[in-house]
């Protein structure tokens, strides 16, 4: 049992050599306020959060920035390039990021599709092999095809980082054989559900399948109650991460009693 319990403790997220215990990823945008931003962050227990680039005021000191409210003794910054719909916009948007100071890690979405948010996939490969030249750690939002997957690792992507549903959708994982072969087939780099987790159940799936890790915004950010609803994704995630790891029972058509008929006295 010791040796269950230690393995537990110490199983963590790698990512390009660094390690996160936390296996929940959050976002900081469409909350009602940035202080109710912090007490999701804080309930979350993530070390990592993901900022969009070009929302962020980066320039003007004299004026408040979504950054002013992120502490970063605590907090892992990654960039995104939401809002991008080409390679170049993509990576004009990474290279700003890591100017400024943020990182040299990028959440790296090029959008295809103005109202599904579906990725472009052949722009998403280019941008991944420019920026992974440049010396920067890639984690693509891309869709959960296994081909799609192998390209974007073979360009250096530090993760992939499929979808479970369209941004902000709320619907949970909606092709869970997807994912299950994503697991089977990927070792080289985690695998990271991203987009489309709904409520706590979504994110226990998502993990219960074998994802390294769940990436999501809009579940906890538009919640009645933000810090609850973040505490609860905290728990979910490493329930379901738990559960992975100690291998669930086969399914069965028919009943297998809990109490076998061997040994009764009869």
């Amino acid at each position: 049992m010791a040796t269950t319990q230690t393995a537990v403790v110490t199983d963590q997220l790698t990512i390009a050599g660094r390690t996160f215990r936390s296996r929940l990823i959050i976002g900081t945008g469409k909350y009602r306020s940035s202080e109710e931003m912090v007490r999701a962050h804080q309930a979350s227990g993530a070390e990592m959060v993901t900022v969009a680039v070009r929302r962020v005021n980066l320039t003007d000191k004299s004026k408040e920035s979504l950054l002013d409210h992120i502490d970063r003794d605590k907090f892992f910054l990654l960039p995104n390039t939401a809002g991008c719909y080409t390679t170049d916009e993509a990576v004009r948007a990474a290279r700003l990021g890591r100017e400024v100071g943020l990182s040299h890690w990028v959440k790296l979405e090029v959008i295809g599709d103005q109202q599904t948010l579906f990725p472009d996939v052949e722009q998403l490969l280019e941008a991944t092999r420019i920026l992974v030249k440049e010396g920067f750690v890639v984690l693509p939002y891309t869709n959960d095809d296994l081909v799609t997957a192998r390209k974007l690792i073979d360009a250096g992507a530090a993760a992939v980082m499929p979808l479970g549903a369209p941004i902000g959708s709320g619907m949970g994982i909606q092709n869970q054989a997807n994912i299950r072969i994503l697991r089977e087939r990927i070792t080289e780099v985690p695998l990271i559900v991203d987009a489309g987790v709904g409520t706590a159940s979504d994110a226990s799936i998502a993990m219960e399948l074998g994802a390294d890790g769940v990436l999501m915004n809009t579940a906890i950010a538009e919640a009645k109650d933000t810090a609850l609803m973040a505490r609860a994704m905290k728990t979910a995630v490493e329930a379901g991460r738990d559960a992975y790891l100690a291998g669930r029972i086969p399914r069965k058509l028919y009943a297998s009693a809990s109490s076998p008929l061997d040994g009764l006295i009869r």
